[in-house]
């Protein structure tokens, strides 16, 4: 049996190892200390914006994004669809209400179009605006933020970037995470670098970064007991894990070109072949880190994405399906939906392919010749 290849293993760099050896050593566990400042610096310096705050994951920072936009309940809050629920699920732990829109077929990620057409009509059903808009960078593919964030600007209304998935993605050579009012990043163990699980709000200035840090200790006041007078949360990442962050940001630009590399042997080796076609940069003006290499499958193939998933897995190869959309979700069933039917077809048409940054040439070869045998049988 040839050896298992998985979608998108983490990844260590080699000193991950001493920073969690001296967070134990100088007994900082807790969720404070050094390792944080310095992983918070690290991606700041990385980001060129200087307010980051760490958290426990990318749920917490959408979720914390929304508490400093004043989302409240029975708010509205625009969310892209085809997404994953953690993009989605915070806008009810505020109480408020999703309102999903479609994607453009560029991207995949959220359509002005429909964002603009949801705007409106929420306004006039509703009397009043949408809180915030959430767009995603979705398998790193940076948005169209240019035009969302005309629209937004045109309405007043802040925008939540998703770049959970985008580290390093740019666009328009801005880095993705920076683009909006808050921009929230996730460390999760499959992503490009990882703090084992973990997030990140980057914020506008110094003094919304202070508030995100007050919400996310229990909103403890700054006196001599223990005092509050808002609802916080525990949201603070550790010391510990800080410190495998500030290892991985060691190797964070040599994982982000290797995911590219890996990219360029799928683009080389399946763009020929009848019936694929693989996601990739629209133009010059986006530049994914592609996080996840993804590919189309047309039904002139004779097969389904999930056939070659369940063929690609007899051959010991891990894929995955793309996103269903959230508008398609039972617990999303009853939620408002603004566009055709862009996310849907990539649903049934799409599968995300080994990525991680560990994997070696022959490995990619190995997936594409797996690829073709499926849809050739």
């Amino acid at each position: 049996m040839n050896n298992r290849i998985l979608l998108s293993l983490a990844h260590m760099g080699g000193t991950e190892r001493e920073w969690v050896e001296e967070a134990f050593r100088t007994n900082w566990i807790v969720p404070l200390g050094p390792n944080v400042t310095e992983f918070e610096n690290r991606l700041a310096n990385f980001l060129g914006k200087g307010n980051v705050v760490a958290l426990s994951a990318g749920t917490a920072a959408i979720h914390l994004g929304l508490v400093m936009l004043d989302v409240k309940a029975g708010d509205e809050v625009i969310c892209q669809s085809f997404t994953f629920s953690a993009s989605a699920n915070p806008i009810l732990y505020q109480g408020a209400k999703p309102i999903f829109v479609d994607s453009e077929p560029d991207t995949w990620n959220m359509s002005p179009v429909c964002l603009e057409e949801a705007i409106i009509d929420r306004k006039q059903k509703t009397g009043k605006l949408p809180k915030a808009i959430i767009p995603v960078h979705l398998y790193g593919m940076p948005a169209k933020m240019d035009e969302i964030l005309a629209i937004a600007k045109k309405y007043g209304i802040p925008v939540l970037e998703d770049a959970a998935e985008a580290l390093g993605s740019t666009y328009k050579g801005r880095p993705c995470g920076t683009l909006g009012k808050y921009g929230a990043l996730s460390f999760n163990g499959n992503k490009i670098i990882t703090t084992s699980g973990g997030g990140a709000l980057v914020c506008p200035d110094a003094d919304s970064a202070k508030r995100v840090l007050f919400y996310a200790t229990q909103a403890r006041e700054n006196r001599p007991y223990y005092y509050h007078t808002t609802i916080g949360y525990n949201y603070r990442l550790s010391n510990v894990s800080a410190g495998i962050g500030c290892g991985q940001m060691d190797v964070l630009e040599n994982h982000i070109a290797r995911r590219r590399e890996i990219h360029g042997i799928y683009k080389r080796e399946l763009s020929q072949i009848d019936g694929i076609e693989v996601m990739d940069n629209p133009d010059g003006d986006f530049n994914s880190n592609f996080w996840l290499s993804t590919v189309l499958i047309s039904p002139q193939c004779g097969a389904s994405p999930n056939d070659i998933r369940l063929s690609l897995e007899a051959d010991n190869i891990e894929s995955r399906l793309l996103w269903r959309p959230m508008h398609l979700q039972p617990i999303y069933e009853s939620a408002p939906f603004y566009g055709s039917t862009v996310a849907e077809n990539l649903f049934d048409r799409g599968l995300c392919l080994p990525s991680g940054s560990s994997l070696r040439d022959e490995d990619i070869y190995r997936v594409c010749e797996s690829l073709i045998k499926s849809i050739k049988k």
